[in-house]
């Protein structure tokens, strides 16, 4: 029987299909980041994510609160779910063996304008769903997307529906806990602080010292601290 074209199998979307980062800015923290994954001291605790997360490279709070924990931090610059699902691919955690994984991933997929709100959620749980099929006796610290933009704005409410979701999605898997600090950087109005957010998305110091007791507690819990 000759198929029609409405009864051809739909193809996954962009957020589902593992790809590299081709961008030549870009290429060598790629490959920074798969040697570290290759090459790193086992059992600490991995960070997963895009800029926001590689930003954490550097910093004093890094080395206060993570580098005794063992942190390895595998954020790049612009990475979306389809190019964590690769890295993952090319460089399983298995060997690193990590005791925690902090992903904070979905924000590129949106803001590019490559995935829909649908499409990011999918590309975040499929991400979860390599991770934990890859380390499946760490826990997955997953944080819900940040709010973006200096004021109100129409992805802001894309991001609230994923979290939503997310928090609907893992809420009782005992491998994955879920932090949702959206309400930690918006004030009463609605409004993102450049003392927290200069742009409206990278973080300040201020920024990070939220996510960092954001996630202290299941970091602490994991490590046996």
């Amino acid at each position: 029987m000759m198929l029609t074209s409405t009864s051809l199998p739909a193809s996954d979307p962009s957020s589902l299909v593992p790809v590299p980062q081709t961008s030549e800015g870009i290429l060598a923290r790629q490959n920074l980041v798969l040697q570290r994954a290759r090459e790193s001291a086992p059992g600490g605790v991995v960070f997963v994510g895009d800029s926001i997360t590689q930003a954490w490279d550097g910093t004093d709070l890094w080395t206060e609160r993570f580098v005794p924990m063992g942190a390895v931090n595998l954020g790049v610059s612009g990475d979306r779910t389809e190019h964590v699902l690769w890295r993952l691919e090319q460089a399983p955690l298995t060997r690193l063996a990590p005791k925690a994984v902090v992903l904070l991933i979905g924000t590129n997929n949106l803001g590019h304008g490559t995935s829909t709100a649908a499409e990011t959620l999918a590309g975040i749980r499929a991400v979860v769903d390599k991770m934990k099929k890859q380390v499946s006796s760490a826990r997955i610290v997953l944080c819900a997307i940040f709010p973006v933009g200096k004021h109100i704005n129409a992805m802001r409410g894309e991001v609230l529906q994923i979290n939503q979701a997310l928090a609907r999605a893992y809420a009782n898997d005992s491998s994955v806990t879920l932090v949702d600090l959206g309400s930690s950087f918006v004030d009463a109005d609605g409004n993102i602080s450049p003392s927290l957010m200069p742009d409206g998305l990278h973080l300040a110091p201020a920024g990070y010292t939220i996510w960092a007791d954001g996630i202290k507690a299941p970091l602490e819990a994991a490590v046996g601290r």
